[in-house]
């Protein structure tokens, strides 16, 4: 069964008794991650016990098949139901799963984590179809999600946030979950038990160079500064960061464009639509927004959002240079935008 996204709180806080594996998969390997160990601790509060829980890898059962069934079989000898956790899934476990659900005996709770898996994956499909099984599909925080998550974490310590700083967070957080949350706690060090959080306390804690470049690169090739675009991206692929997450970030930035020129259309001012973003604009990207949203139309957008999107798609099925297809991606962006200009 495919999980709906209202539903999955409740799930991982008390799963369905009759349920006897759940599948976490998705880009955000963080949320699996969590929602993962969150579902097991439902089931058998010490994840550390060596009694109740056991941890495979697909390659260990890849060489052997049949630990899986072996190890739901086992009994705790505390007492207790057993959970068996499997890291790093892929379809290569497919048929061992639809085999283990549709009868192999053994009454251990299932957690498997996977990666990013496409809807016509073999091991989605059977979790997906399965009547005693769960898939959930773990997506990076839509930014309302991302602000309750800053919220409850700093709210953990006693930390609260001006609005500047919040909204600085939200714009700086949120591709994976597990680091989301790293860096919220790294801000609680830095801030201290009870404190208020400023703006500049959040740049200071948060930002690393990496992340302010990326900002810089995305804002250049919207605006068509090209030879910017270009210098910025080298020291972005310098500090570390993947091609795939730049693409990703570029997607985002016109998708939102997109929707505020709707509005434009729409017959909404610009000020008018700056001012109603959601999430709100960085105050200190305003500007670029306003000059962007006098360059691009909604045709131009959807244009170019194919062009991105197509892009990520060649990174993970040519076997070309990742870098190489996103510069060329981004330098397409902003020659796109050159374009447009009245």
């Amino acid at each position: 069964m495919r999980l709906p996204p209202s539903r999955i709180a409740a799930f991982l806080q008390r799963p369905d008794p009759e349920t006897r594996a759940v599948l976490l998969y998705g880009p955000d390997e963080g949320l699996a991650r969590e929602r993962a160990a969150a579902v097991a601790r439902s089931v058998c509060p010490d994840l550390k016990d060596p009694f109740r829980v056991a941890e495979l890898t697909a390659a260990a059962l890849t060489l052997d098949p049949a630990r899986l069934a072996d190890e739901a079989a086992q009994l705790s000898l505390v007492g207790g139901r057993r959970v068996v956790r499997v890291r790093g899934a892929g379809d290569g476990l497919a048929k061992l799963f639809a085999e283990f659900l549709n009868g192999t005996p053994g009454e251990a709770f299932v957690v498997v984590e996977a990666g990013e898996l496409p809807s016509r994956s073999s091991l989605r499909r059977t979790f997906e179809s399965a009547p005693s099984a769960v898939a959930i599909g773990c997506y990076p925080d839509t930014p309302r999600d991302l602000a309750a998550v800053i919220r409850e974490t700093l709210a953990a310590h006693r930390v609260t946030a001006s609005r500047d700083a919040g909204q600085f967070l939200v714009e700086h957080l949120g591709g994976d979950r597990l680091l989301t949350r790293s860096e919220l706690e790294k801000l609680v060090l830095y801030a201290g038990e009870g404190s208020r959080v400023e703006l500049d306390d959040a740049q200071v804690s948060i930002s690393d160079t990496a992340a302010l470049e990326l900002d810089d690169s995305i804002m250049a090739a919207a605006e068509g500064d090209a030879a910017k675009v270009d210098r910025v991206l080298g020291r972005v692929f310098q500090e570390g960061e993947s091609p795939v997450s730049i693409i990703r970030a570029l997607l985002r930035h016109l998708q939102r464009l997109h929707a505020l020129t709707a509005q434009l259309t729409g017959g909404a001012s610009v000020d008018e639509v700056l001012r109603g973003a959601r999430p709100p604009i960085f105050f200190k990207q305003a500007e670029s927004f306003r000059r962007q949203l006098g360059l691009w139309t909604e045709g131009r957008l959807r244009a170019q959002l194919d062009r991105v999107a197509k892009a990520e798609l060649n990174m993970k099925t040519t076997g070309f240079p990742a870098e190489t297809i996103c510069r060329e991606a981004m330098l397409a962006t902003a020659r796109a935008s050159r374009e447009s200009r009245p």
